[in-house]
């Protein structure tokens, strides 16, 4: 199964639970503090989930496809930026490696 490599930064000021759901039972969940960044790889046909703890318990804020989140690589091989991805709601902003 190949593995993309991803990144996703927490531009909130909140603490959010990430959570990739992909083929063949692929499952990874992180805990992502305010504006850090989470590197991860991951199946192409995957999803990420962002949650967060709401006043009712635990609320999902949106569900981006990985592909979007697919860090670029650079001409040397370093790691480069993604396209900055807009937050549906406001609480979780962007996308970016580096």
């Amino acid at each position: 199964m190949a593995q993309l490599s991803c990144g996703y930064r927490n531009s909130s000021d909140r603490m959010v639970i990430v959570r990739c759901l992909g083929p063949q039972e692929f499952f990874l969940e992180r805990v992502v503090f305010p504006f850090e960044l989470l590197s991860f790889l991951a199946p192409e046909a995957s999803e990420v989930q962002i949650w967060t703890h709401g006043l009712g318990g635990p609320e999902l804020v949106e569900s981006i496809p990985v592909a979007e989140l697919v860090v670029e690589a650079t001409h040397d091989g370093a790691a480069g930026t993604v396209p900055f991805r807009a937050p549906s709601d406001g609480l979780i902003q962007g996308v970016q490696a580096g």
